[in-house]
């Protein structure tokens, strides 16, 4: 039977790549209250960024730093060109485009790189149970996690997206920039979101990397509320240790299902997540 300690480190280590790309989408919903179902090729499109400049110039850091900026510029230019003209077509318009445009990156990359398995370098040496590459993936998103979380409830800036996000007509006349606001959420989720695609790529990255985890990263969201950081960290941590045991002790062809089984319990009983608050509507 797989060491029991092993699996615990392991899911931990996993559940932390879930919780940053549940954060990014965290970010986005808080911001402009749509599901950015395109942000995994967002991230994988930054990921192969970081990669084309490892391989020209052997820099994981500096790999690592054209990833961030990528997926901020990709963000911000997401917001501008895409959604913003969507912003008055109904709830369902922005969704459409965003899955749209996770076809297109996907088949963008897959084009640039090919289809073919890139190997991708750790930032630290991975061997061991919890090896120093385990560590600094955990470290990183609990550091971005708590960011994130001072910016929403810390700072006018996040009181500002929030209100841009809720009510915007009303934002606008108290003086809110709506417009530079979402810019701002799209930006911010897409940074996010890169540096999840960068720790998730090791060892090999490829034009499907990130499918499962998107999955995953979507389900420890809704685990936490979809709107709560604490709630998508807690989500992602812990169901990065259920699934390792899922894959250690039942199969790891039962992983995907049992993520989805999860997803479907959580919204059939808990539809506003386990951290989430339930939002009474007059009729």
């Amino acid at each position: 039977m797989p060491d029991f300690l092993t699996l615990t480190l392991g899911g931990l280590t996993n559940g932390a790549i879930y919780a940053a790309l549940g954060l990014a989408l965290v970010i986005i919903y808080r911001a402009t209250r749509v599901v950015n179902f395109a942000q995994p090729a967002l991230a994988l499109l930054c990921a192969y960024l970081a990669y084309s400049v490892n391989r020209a110039t052997g820099g994981y850091w500096l790999g690592l730093l054209v990833a961030l900026v990528a997926g901020g510029v990709l963000g911000a230019l997401t917001e501008r060109v895409l959604m913003r003209p969507l912003r008055r077509s109904g709830e369902l318009a922005p969704v459409i485009a965003t899955l749209g445009l996770l076809m297109l990156l996907q088949a963008v990359s897959g084009m640039i790189w090919s289809a073919e398995p890139k190997s991708f370098p750790y930032a630290f040496d991975f061997r061991g149970a919890f090896s120093p590459a385990a560590v600094f993936v955990v470290v990183v998103v609990l550091v971005t996690a708590g960011a994130v979380l001072a910016l929403f409830g810390a700072t006018t800036l996040g009181l500002r997206m929030r209100a841009a996000a809720f009510k915007p007509e009303v934002a606008s006349l108290v003086g809110v920039k709506v417009g530079l606001m979402l810019t701002i959420g799209w930006t911010l989720a897409a940074v996010v979101g890169a540096l999840a695609g960068v720790l998730a790529a090791p060892p090999f990255l490829s034009p499907t990397v990130l499918d499962a985890v998107f999955v995953y990263a979507l389900t420890a969201a809704v685990l936490g509320g979809l709107e709560n950081p604490v709630g998508t960290i807690i989500g992602g941590f812990g169901l990065g240790v259920v699934l390792s045991y899922v894959s250690g002790y039942v199969g790891p062809e039962l992983v995907t299902l049992a993520s989805l089984a999860i997803l479907v319990l959580v919204l059939t009983f808990r539809p506003h997540g386990l951290f989430g608050r339930g939002v009474a509507r007059r009729v």
